[in-house]
């Protein structure tokens, strides 16, 4: 299905209208309040109101599951044996299983797909000293709150028109799932070893890529959502370098800032909406604007050089992500009990 096959219903305007102003409604609270750790006030609304149509009870539930569960995993585990790469190497690899055992399940995607993001990126800025543990746990369990808060705001604010047929189960296969699991396990972990390994600790655009690569859990959904990710990340880039242009060095001012963030995250959300197959170019290019404005456009940062910076960061960990994928696919289908079948 090409783009634009996808007409626009009354309900997708909603949903439209709910992104966009469930990520501003939690950047701008987040920079009201002066709280770090903006992308995650930015980007949890964005995920949940893009991944979930509607808002519903299990939807909160996994949200908030997964804001207590990766802040137990990291303050306990990191604390315990942030010292010691190798054991900290296997708890990741054990943790990042189960959760993406989740997602392959169906029914806790959510759950699954924001614990891999957020414990990813937590488990590798916990290793610095510099960091603060506490303020990166509760930053990520408050925004995970505060964003549960905002799409039942929105969601009440700009309801649906009509009701929306639930999507079809589609069952798998037992060595399917494991295929799944064990694929972004493997992969997840190779991420987090390597930006340790290489001190990687100002490219979290680019390690949020090498996790969100493997949402489709299988090489021809990542190879198709690769090329997804790099058009979305250059239409999200280039906004970001038109809202900085725009701003000139006026980026301190919300009043002028908010409106961009509010006018990018609509067009991106209609793009998103119209292609109607979950992660592409137009989720692509929410998230990337969202890492941009919240963690990157601040008084004293050029979010032109930021913006370039993270296109070749980005690009880069597309085409690694993609040549360790196939690898580990051909490997995982030489067993018979994890045979994906393609």
């Amino acid at each position: 299905m090409r783009l634009w096959d996808h007409p626009m219903t009354d309900n997708d305007l909603r949903q439209c209208l709910r992104i966009a102003t469930g990520a501003t409604l939690g950047f701008t609270i987040s920079k009201v309040f002066g709280w770090n750790y903006g992308v995650f006030f930015t980007v949890f609304p964005m995920l949940l109101l893009g991944m979930v149509p509607v808002m519903n009870a299990h939807a909160a539930r996994q949200l908030l599951a997964s804001g207590v569960i990766c802040g137990l995993e990291v303050g306990i585990l990191g604390g315990l044996f942030g010292g010691h790469p190798a054991i900290m190497t296997l708890l990741a690899f054990g943790l990042f299983l189960y959760k993406f055992a989740c997602m392959s399940k169906g029914s806790l995607f959510l759950f699954g797909a924001n614990s891999v993001l957020s414990l990813s990126i937590m488990l590798h800025f916990a290793s610095y000293p510099t960091v603060d543990l506490n303020e990166l746990i509760f930053g990520n369990l408050l925004a995970s709150v505060l964003s549960i808060v905002i799409a039942y705001l929105v969601t009440f604010l700009m309801p649906d028109v009509s009701s929306r047929q639930p999507a079809p189960a589609s069952p798998k296969g037992s060595h399917r799932m494991r295929h799944e699991a064990l694929l972004g396990a493997s992969l997840a972990t190779l991420s987090f070893v390597v930006f340790q390994i290489l001190d990687l600790n100002d490219s979290m655009s680019a390690q949020a890529t090498t996790i969100l690569l493997l949402f489709p859990m299988n090489w021809n959904g990542a190879l198709g959502y690769a090329r997804k990710r790099a058009m979305g990340t250059i239409l999200g880039v280039a906004f970001g370098i038109l809202g900085q242009l725009v701003l000139y060095d006026w980026s301190d001012l919300l009043l002028f800032v908010i409106p961009l963030l509010w006018i990018g995250t609509m067009l991106f959300s209609y793009v998103h909406v119209k292609e109607s197959s979950g992660s592409g170019v137009g989720f692509g290019a929410l998230t990337t604007l969202g890492i941009l404005f919240g963690q990157y456009l601040t008084p004293t940062n050029d979010l032109i050089y930021s913006a370039m910076y993270r296109v070749g960061c980005i690009v880069f960990a597309i085409v690694a992500t993609l040549l360790m994928t196939y690898l580990v696919h051909r490997l995982l289908n030489s067993f018979e009990s994890t045979h994906y079948g393609y």
